[in-house]
C-alpha cells in the first residue's frame, strides 16, 4: 500500500505539471485578478492546482509509511522521469539520449536508494 500511494503521488504530481504547462500555452492565459473571467475558464490550470494539492496529502500519507530519505527521492525522481517522458508524448517536445540517459540513470539512483526498504 505504501508503494501505491507513492506511485499515485508521482502520477498527479507530474499530471499537475502537464496540465499547468497547458494551462499557459494559448489561447489560455495566466489567472489574472485583470482577467477574472479568463482565470475562470482555465480548467487545466486549476485542475493542476488541485492535482497538485493531491500530490502534497498523497505525499504526507507516504512519509507515514516510509522513511524520508526513501519517500522524497522516489516522489521527486519519479515526477521528474514522468515529466520528461510526458512531455515528448503530450507537447511533441524533442527526445535527446541525454534526456533519455538521464532518467535511466534517475531510476538506477532511486533503484539504489531504496534497495533495502521493502
Amino acid at each position: 500500500m505504501k508503494w501505491l500511494i507513492l506511485i499515485l503521488g508521482i502520477a498527479s504530481n507530474a499530471s499537475a505539471s502537464v496540465l499547468i504547462k497547458m494551462s499557459m500555452m494559448a489561447p489560455r492565459k495566466f489567472p489574472s485578478l485583470g482577467d477574472p473571467s479568463g482565470a475562470l475558464t482555465n480548467w487545466p490550470f486549476w485542475l493542476g492546482l488541485s492535482l497538485y494539492g493531491g500530490a502534497f496529502l498523497l505525499y504526507a500519507a507516504a512519509l507515514a509509511r516510509l522513511p524520508l530519505n526513501v519517500a522524497h527521492p522516489v516522489l521527486t525522481a519519479g515526477a521528474v522521469a514522468t515529466v520528461a517522458l510526458s512531455s515528448i508524448l503530450v507537447f511533441r517536445e524533442p527526445f535527446h539520449w541525454t534526456t533519455g540517459a538521464g532518467i535511466a540513470l534517475v531510476i538506477a539512483g532511486v533503484v539504489l536508494i531504496t534497495a533495502r526498504v521493502a
